[in-house]
C-alpha cells in the first residue's frame, strides 16, 4: 500500500499495490503492521456498507462525539464517489478545512479519516457502493453532523445534490 499525507492533519490517502494476473487482481485492504508503520493507530471494530442508487446522492457530514470518537477507513466497492473529510478539531492546524478525493472500484483508493473529523460523500455514478470500517461501534447518542452545504466550510461538491436524507438536510449550520 502507498500512504500519502494530505492537507488534513492525520488524514491519509491510501493507494493499493495490487497483484494482477490473468485471474484478476488481489490487493490488501488493511494491515495493522502497515498502518502502524505509517503512523496510523487504527483498529477496526465495525464495518458498514452503503449503496446509493442515484448519481448525485450526497451523504454527510457525519461524525461521533466523545466518548465515542471514531476514525474511519473508507473505500468504494462499486461505481465512483467523491469522498470528503472535514476537520472539526479545534486544536488542529487544519481546523475548518476540507479535502475531497475520488474513490472508485477501479482505482481501489482508500481514505483514512481521523477521529474528530466529519465524513461525507457524493456518488458520481448510479448504483455506487461504499464500504468503511470504524474504530468505534455506532453510538446513537454520540452521532452528530454538520450540513453538507454549510457555507462556513464551502465544500465544492462536483455535482448538484440530487438525493439527501432529511437528517442530513437538518444538521445545524455552524455559523463560524
Amino acid at each position: 500500500m502507498l500512504f500519502s499525507q494530505t492537507s488534513i492533519a492525520g488524514a491519509q490517502v491510501i493507494d493499493p499495490s495490487p497483484h494482477q494476473d490473468d485471474r484478476g487482481r488481489f490487493m490488501r485492504a488493511w494491515c495493522v503492521h502497515e498502518f502502524t508503520e505509517h503512523g496510523i493507530d487504527f483498529l477496526p471494530v465495525q464495518s458498514n456498507m452503503g449503496l446509493s442508487v442515484q448519481k448525485g446522492t450526497t451523504r454527510g457530514m457525519h461524525f461521533q462525539t466523545e466518548p465515542a470518537l471514531e476514525a474511519k477507513l473508507v473505500r468504494c466497492t462499486r461505481g465512483r464517489m467523491f469522498d470528503v473529510i472535514l476537520d472539526l478539531r479545534p486544536e488542529s492546524p487544519s481546523h475548518g478545512k476540507w479535502l475531497g478525493v475520488e474513490l472508485s472500484a477501479e482505482n481501489g483508493r482508500m481514505v483514512y479519516v481521523p477521529e474528530g473529523c466529519a465524513h461525507g460523500y457524493q456518488t458520481l455514478e448510479d448504483n455506487t457502493e461504499m464500504y468503511y470500517m470504524t474504530s468505534q461501534v455506532y453510538t446513537p447518542t454520540a452521532a452528530s453532523g454538520v450540513r453538507f452545504d454549510d457555507p462556513a466550510f464551502a465544500i465544492r461538491w462536483p455535482l448538484a445534490a440530487t438525493v439527501v436524507s432529511e437528517q442530513d438536510r437538518n444538521w445545524p449550520l455552524t455559523g463560524r
